[in-house]
């Protein structure tokens, strides 16, 4: 009998301990793919880098 007690005790406990919890009660979508201009898989071509600094950096 005392077990019985001890077990529907520690069954409350258990339960009531989950509804302090916070955080999401969904499913988070997963984050959208960012838009591509062209073709699929091809890489767009990059901006050339100048070899020497501009004058007015000099």
């Amino acid at each position: 009998m005392k077990s019985r007690i001890a077990l529907a005790v520690l069954a409350t406990t258990v339960l009531l301990a989950g509804c302090g919890q916070t955080g999401p009660l969904y499913l988070p979508k997963p984050p959208a793919k960012p838009a591509t201009a062209g073709k699929p898989g091809v890489a767009p071509p990059e901006a050339p880098v100048p070899s020497t600094p501009p004058a007015s950096q000099q």
